[in-house]
């Protein structure tokens, strides 16, 4: 085993010992359509420190890159930095290898590992402004509480200038490279806003105190090293812009007009409107949720100005793919947007009301009234959905 998994240098005394999950698409409800990373780091030092683990599936993978590069018994620290399952997986088992002098996460973190693993886990707690000393380099620490649990944290390793962020400044993405430079520019863009859109997004003013309180620190960072994706050397505001952008949530001249249809009526509307938007000059994305993932369509809401939703009602309620839809956007807390509810309906009616509702918990703006039709749209409801985008247009202004 040793010889086919490898660790790879990061900067002259930190180890990439990680494992790249190339299979999985599925993270609680997020597409991951391009793979993932568990990223944990290999520090060598006096105190040879591991900083993260892994799922529990890749512990053999990860005790062979660590062994590429020292016998993991003489690891003396492990440092936990988020306590969930997809990096702590593997702590377990690594402690039972290793037998640390110390193992160490935050606060919130030493009680989710122990309810996670046992009440008898010996780990300790540290804080914002706690240091380890490991010889030659020093590890601080700064709670990150709710980014994206109560439980995370950052760390820093002062010899190499390596900030390893967590979950935070990472993504969901599979990949032979280990470095960011080495990825299309333009993937790196749509998954870092993807990874943003669905896991940080509910709590983006939180990111951003971070984000404003970095350069306080005093931490001066040469290598930004995430638990999910590639990891940074270059053009480190790249990252921190897009996170921070996101972040802000400004919207763009954009609209996103999703919909799920059974016979084809709200399909139509939807078409309609789409074109009323783009007459006004909106950048328009238009989805079937039958061919869009829920993910996929948080990402396109986070910078769109216009969000319109249509469904056609079913047994009473809005059609179940919209219902799904709208629960997992809501929990997300977009901000600034403006909403539109629309449908077919050939009886009741009440599933563009339903979704008028969902927007409106949101907090989104509806300068247009729900608008349905019954069965088939006419030519004369087609124009009034083509005048409702170009309104909604100039509500975005």
């Amino acid at each position: 085993m040793k010889e086919y998994f490898k660790a790879e240098r990061v900067s002259e005394n930190v180890w990439w010992v990680g494992a790249i999950d190339w299979n999985v698409r599925n993270f609680h409800g997020y597409e991951t359509s391009r793979g993932t990373s568990y990223n944990a780091f290999l520090i060598i030092d006096e105190k040879i420190t591991l900083v993260d683990t892994a799922k529990a599936c890749f512990v053999d993978e990860l005790l062979a890159r660590i062994a590429s590069v020292i016998d993991p018994s003489k690891i003396d620290i492990i440092v936990s930095n988020h306590s969930e399952p997809d990096h702590s997986g593997a702590l377990p088992a690594l402690i039972a290898a290793t037998q640390p002098e110390k193992v160490v996460a935050s606060v919130a973190g030493v009680k989710t590992l122990r309810a996670y693993f046992g009440e008898d886990l010996a780990i300790d707690a540290v804080k914002t402004g706690d240091t380890l000393s490991l010889g030659k380099g020093t590890l601080s620490f700064v709670d990150t509480k709710m980014l994206h649990w109560p439980d995370s944290m950052v760390s820093y390793y002062d010899r190499d200038k390596v900030l390893f962020s967590q979950d935070a400044l990472g993504m969901h993405l599979a990949s032979s490279e280990l470095w960011a430079d080495q990825i299309d520019p333009s993937i790196l863009d749509y998954e870092a806003r993807k990874y943003f859109a669905n896991i940080l997004n509910f709590q983006a003013p939180k990111v951003i105190s971070l984000l404003d309180s970095l350069p306080g620190l005093g931490l001066d960072i040469s290598i930004i090293a995430p638990d999910h994706g590639p990891l940074w050397r270059k053009d480190l505001e790249t990252i921190i812009g897009i996170y921070r952008s996101a972040a802000e949530q400004k919207p763009k001249r954009k609209a996103l007009v999703a919909y799920s249809t059974m016979w084809g009526a709200t399909a139509r509307c939807a078409n309609a409107l789409a074109d009323g938007l783009r007459s006004q000059g909106v950048s328009v994305v238009v989805t079937d949720l039958y061919v869009s993932h829920r993910s996929a369509i948080m990402t396109e809401v986070s910078d769109a100005g216009i969000i319109a939703f249509g469904a056609p009602t079913m047994n009473n309620q809005m059609y179940p793919a919209m219902a799904d839809v709208l629960t997992y956007i809501k929990g997300l807390k977009p901000k600034n947007k403006i909403g539109f509810a629309f449908g077919a309906y050939g009886w009741s009616g009440e599933g563009a009301k339903h979704i008028a509702a969902e927007l409106d918990a949101m907090g989104v703006q509806q300068p247009i009234e729900v608008r349905q039709v019954k069965y088939m749209p006419t030519s004369e409801d087609l124009e009034a959905f083509f005048n409702c985008g170009v309104e909604l247009a100039k509500a975005l202004g």
